[in-house]
């Protein structure tokens, strides 16, 4: 990307209404429930599926800067259960990211077994489609992981594909590539399912107050 030379001077046209400003993430906002999930993971006997419900919960976030370059965004929360345990499957957290300046989106995520990524793509505002791509050893675009993860299930790659669906629904593939310690060939380990909305968002702080005034 081309860097200004104003790297300082943040922009002067912020909108305050975070939901009108999403892009394509706007079709992202609110909570979802998805009861179809499907994970395909490494065992020591081979490969595992497990079904298991979701819940996705995103908020919109106030604008945010880095001096003129501006995003606007949603807050995530993932939390999946296995139709037989109690117990969190999965939980993560992060950021959907868009930059309308330059088509940028961003997922950025947090597990917790050690493991944080920053993932990104590209798309038009009324894209219908999203393809988000991270790699090991980036440092602008990357993962990076605890030693034992990384010396026993070392993640090369990390894809994230979002349809869009014209019922309102969405849906997704994850798609992430493990060197698996002991074994000579990557392992894909693969994520899917659709979600439908069970709530509205919230408008972001800022709109809420421009609109009490």
């Amino acid at each position: 990307m081309d860097i200004p030379d104003d790297i300082f001077t943040e922009p002067d046209d912020v909108a305050p209404d975070t939901l009108e400003n999403l892009g394509p993430l706007r079709r992202l906002a609110g909570i979802w429930e998805g009861h179809r999930g499907v994970d395909i993971n490494p065992k020591a006997d081979g490969p595992e599926q497990r079904d298991y419900y979701e819940r996705i919960e995103m908020q919109p976030i106030d604008p945010q800067a880095n001096g003129p370059q501006l995003f606007y965004g949603l807050r995530y929360h993932v939390h999946i259960n296995t139709p037989d345990e109690d117990i969190a499957f999965h939980d993560q957290v992060g950021y959907w990211l868009w930059e309308p300046a330059t088509g940028l989106v961003l997922q950025t995520l947090s597990i917790p077994r050690g493991q944080v990524a920053i993932a990104a793509g590209h798309a038009t505002a009324d894209a219908k489609q999203l393809v988000l791509k991270a790699e090991r050893g980036s440092s602008e675009y990357g993962i990076c992981s605890t030693t034992f993860l990384e010396q026993a299930f070392r993640t090369d790659s990390y894809t994230i594909t979002v349809d869009f669906h014209d019922d309102g629904t969405w849906s997704y593939v994850s798609d992430t590539v493990l060197m698996v310690h002991g074994r000579a060939e990557p392992f894909l380990h693969r994520d899917r399912n659709h979600l439908a909305k069970i709530a509205e968002a919230e408008p972001n702080p800022l709109a809420q107050i421009v609109r009490r005034g």
